[in-house]
């Protein structure tokens, strides 16, 4: 019982610590309330006694700054129309100085004005002596123009026409001299411009004729050759082209390849090449090189025995072995679609007869006959023309002159010196002009030459014309009484426009004319 009344004391003094504590907690949050409104009025009312100040102290700041501001005011509209007042004042002053100087224009103006008007009569004046001065002048004029009528015994008329002849033949004069000048100038001048209009006209304009003469047609098992042919991106074709120097041409053509190039010597090399190749059936770089070196041992082997079988066939012996070579290359030229060999082999043969016949010497004219195209073989490989690079080779290789003579001569570029050179020309023709032999006939020929001639000889003042050089020359002979030097040049010209104009003709024809005047007297 004890022990139960210890702890219900226990728990009694628990009780009254805790609602001690409770109490006390309560009162000290009452304090704090109460202290914290005190001190939260406190605030408010220090609060409100600032914001009033703060006002006051707005209201009198505004106050002030409304002055200052009114006195500003006050100071720039005065400064402003102090301002003003003296611009109005400088605008006058420059008004006045305009209307002075407007007042002093006006009087220089009313003085020019009369000093003008003087000026006019007197010009009036001035114009009525002029008037009668140049009636004056007129009469005279006419007297005097009688009067050298009379002196001349010449019309005015006559006197005109006689002006404008002489004054012509000065314009005349002058122009041929600014053609002369012109024409050098061109010379001059043009060559590099000259080389690229004809590179140009040769990729435009290649004659039917050239492409007959510059392809070579191989033909093919099959269309499947063509291929193996080109190879593998093209390999095959590559490197023939490289090693030949021809382009092949590989197109719908069914079995066939057409080899084109400007020499005929490489277009046959890469032709036999190519007919080995196709036989073989191995075709790949390093075959196609021994095939064209092949073929190219072939086609010097073919030349030589050319060149040998021509001397043989016509009689001609001892020539030096290059010029054999250079003889056989002419199997593989053409002129007119006329084999350059075979025009060769039978001018010799012509020669010879012709010679027998004369009773020269036959060996020396067959040899000429045989040389005379010499040049043909090498002239698209060094310039200069055919007869001249003949006449070099014959002079190289030591020739009897006899026979370079008759190489210079066959064409007319140099005068005859031998019955052997005027056979080889007479030969020449010959066989030129036989039927078949070339594309353009004898009678094409003769009436191409004969028009040359009737359209140079119909202008007035020319004497005869002459058609020389095969068609490549036109020498014309004017008479000196009717063409003046200064004339000439404009005949030429004139001439030469005329032949562009109505005549057909291969290269180019030199319009070459002559005036000689002679004075001859007998001492007696």
């Amino acid at each position: 019982m004890k022990e139960v009344c210890c702890e219900i004391m226990e728990w009694y003094h628990y009780l009254l610590i805790v609602a001690g504590i409770l109490v006390g907690l309560a009162i000290g949050v009452a304090m704090g309330m109460a202290l914290r409104k005190k001190f939260a009025e406190k605030e408010i009312g220090s609060a409100e006694l600032e914001a009033t100040r703060l006002i006051n102290e707005a209201i009198r700041s505004g106050e002030s700054r409304k002055k200052e501001l009114l006195l500003e005011a006050k100071d720039e509209i005065h400064k402003s129309r102090t301002e003003h007042d003296k611009e109005v004042k400088e605008r006058r002053a420059e008004l006045s100085k305009q209307e002075r100087r407007l007042e002093q224009k006006e009087a220089t103006l009313d003085k020019k004005t009369e000093a003008f008007e003087r000026k006019e009569e007197e010009l009036a004046k001035k114009m009525q002596k002029v008037t009668e001065t140049q009636a004056q002048a007129d009469a005279i004029k006419q007297q005097q123009m009688e009067t050298l009528e009379k002196i001349s015994e010449l019309t005015q008329e006559q006197a005109k026409a006689y002006l404008l002849k002489t004054v012509e033949d000065e314009v005349r004069h002058e122009a041929a001299m600014k053609i002369k000048e012109i024409e050098q100038q061109m010379k001059d001048e043009a060559e590099d411009k000259a080389r690229e209009v004809i590179s140009t006209a040769i990729q435009r304009c290649a004659a039917d004729h050239a492409a007959e003469v510059t392809v070579s047609v191989v033909p093919l098992p099959n269309d499947e050759m063509k291929g193996r042919i080109i190879g593998r991106e093209g390999r095959n074709i590559r490197t023939l082209e490289t090693i030949t120097g021809v382009d092949l041409i590989i197109d719908d053509t069914p079995e066939a390849i057409t080899v084109s190039s400007f020499d005929p010597v490489r277009r046959e090399i890469a032709r036999l090449a190519l007919e080995k190749l196709i036989v073989d059936g191995r075709i790949h770089p390093t075959r196609i090189e021994d095939m064209v070196e092949k073929a190219r041992k072939e086609v010097e082997r073919t030349i030589r025995e050319e060149g040998e079988r021509a001397c043989y066939e016509t009689g001609v012996h001892n020539l030096n072995p290059e010029l054999v070579k250079i003889l056989g290359r002419q199997k593989y030229r053409t002129s007119y679609g006329q084999n350059v060999l075979n025009h060769s082999m039978e001018v010799s043969h012509i020669a010879g007869l012709m010679a027998a016949e004369l009773g020269v010497d036959v060996a020396l004219a067959k040899r000429a006959g045989l040389l005379h195209d010499l040049g043909k073989s090498i002239d698209h490989e060094v310039e200069g023309s055919h007869v001249q690079l003949g006449a070099d080779l014959a002079r190289k290789y030591k020739e009897n002159p006899v026979v370079v003579n008759a190489i210079e001569s066959h064409h007319g570029d140099v005068e005859p010196k031998t019955v052997i050179a005027v056979l080889v020309q007479a030969a020449d023709a010959i066989s030129a002009a036989r039927p078949g032999a070339r594309r353009e006939n004898v009678e094409n020929y003769i009436r191409r030459l004969q028009k040359l001639e009737e359209l140079t000889g119909s202008y007035p003042g020319v004497d005869k014309a002459f058609a020389i050089q095969a068609g490549r020359e036109v020498r014309i002979m004017v008479k000196p009484e009717v063409v003046t030097e200064d004339n000439m040049i404009l005949l030429a010209r004139d001439i030469a426009k005329k032949i562009e104009a109505e005549l057909e003709y291969p290269g180019q024809i030199k319009v070459n004319v002559i005036r000689e005047t002679k004075a001859v007297e007998y001492a007696k």
